[in-house]
């Protein structure tokens, strides 16, 4: 059995997320194979493109990109994915019975009391609420008061900070694909609006497709548990495990501990590229997705301030590791950098370090910089 050690997985996984920029399409980056995490206000799905891609510019089109769709799609949270596997996706992200829907909602005892409805139909009341709501773009606010009077009550609750009754957020979020509808782009607040040509609303999870999104986490954060996955997906290890596990798995050891990677990339993590280079990942960049954050950072003092509730920094990747976190605040027409190390980085290392802020400062569509090493 091969073992390696986390230095030789984060290398294969660098290479896997695409971050040695040897592809200019952003079509055909591995990484849209699981989707691209976006938080609107921080720009971090085009910031995660810049990382990736040689030409920077080429990262600002995807918010006008027909060939991308944002949606809530894995956890709830907003992914842009490739608008051809859109459509295909959406009966992968069903859960498959009652207690995995009643997990993917974050429900406790309380809430499925409160409902009186078995988990998925409370799913399915839900998106056909919403589908027929959202027939044109709409803001999230208007779209959850409207779908708040077509549903049960015991599927909302009462918004202290809104002052008014609302859907429960992450029932809203796991819905709204599963109706045929996705977010448009760069909005804030967020707005909803129908996919053209929008699917019926599925009545059965896709298991062989929902099978393909935890071969894919496999791939991209291998080799990895089906604990791991099961965290990404938002579902249960015994969930993952008992009817989710891909075939042709390779099992290795990491640092002695068993984990798991498709046959077909053991050569690739046996022999990886040396990642000698640096880049600037954003808040949420796929590579940070992995659940098994002691491997892409082992200090735990490091990864609570990598990823926090709120406000997470972004991370610098320097020779194949987190080196140091960079957070930017804007000065007018000036973004301003704050690099925080994590140990003493060579002076070329630094001078990367920079060359990389003013692709992100120039994708973000800022004329001056200014860099500060903390």
């Amino acid at each position: 059995m091969l073992d390696v050690d986390r230095r030789q997985v984060l290398a294969y996984r660098i290479a896997a997320h695409g971050l040695h920029r040897e592809v200019a399409d952003p079509d055909r980056l591995a990484v849209f194979d699981l989707g691209v995490q976006d938080v609107t206000k921080r720009d971090t799905a085009v910031l995660a493109l810049v990382a990736r891609l040689p030409d920077a510019a080429r990262a600002q089109t995807l918010l006008d990109d027909a060939g991308f769709t944002l949606g809530w799609t894995h956890r709830g949270a907003p992914h842009y994915h490739r608008s051809a596997e859109f459509r295909a996706l959406i009966p992968a992200l069903l859960p498959l019975d009652d207690a995995d829907a009643e997990v993917r909602m974050l429900w406790q005892r309380k809430e499925i009391a409160a409902a009186g409805l078995p988990g998925t139909t409370v799913l399915h009341t839900a998106a056909t609420a919403l589908r027929d709501v959202v027939g044109e773009p709409m803001t999230k606010g208007a779209a959850s008061t409207e779908v708040t009077t077509r549903i049960p009550e015991g599927l909302s609750r009462w918004c202290r900070g809104c002052q008014a009754t609302h859907i429960h957020e992450q029932l809203m979020r796991l819905a709204t694909p599963i109706a045929g509808i996705r977010l448009e782009p760069g909005t804030s607040p967020a707005t909803l609006a129908p996919l053209a040509k929008r699917p019926r609303i599925p009545t059965t999870a896709d298991v062989a497709g929902a099978t393909r999104i935890v071969q894919s986490y496999l791939r991209l954060h291998g080799p990895a548990t089906a604990s791991d996955a099961a965290g990404f997906v938002g579902t249960t290890r015994t969930t993952v495990a008992d009817r989710l596990w891909p075939a042709d798995l390779a099992e290795v050891t990491v640092d002695g501990r068993p984990a798991f990677l498709p046959a077909e990339h053991l050569p690739e993590l046996e022999n990886p590229p040396e990642p000698a280079f640096v880049r600037l990942l954003p808040p949420w960049d796929p590579l940070l997705q992995a659940r098994d954050r002691a491997v892409l950072v082992p200090d735990k003092a490091h990864q609570k301030e990598l990823w926090k509730i709120l406000g997470n920094p972004g991370a610098i990747l320097a020779d194949g590791e987190i080196a140091g976190f960079w957070r930017t605040r804007s000065a007018g027409k000036r973004l301003e950098f704050t690099m925080t190390e994590l140990w003493p980085l060579p002076t070329s290392a630094r001078a990367a370090t920079e060359q990389e802020a003013e692709r992100v400062a120039q994708a973000r569509e800022y004329g001056d910089l200014r860099i500060t090493w903390a």
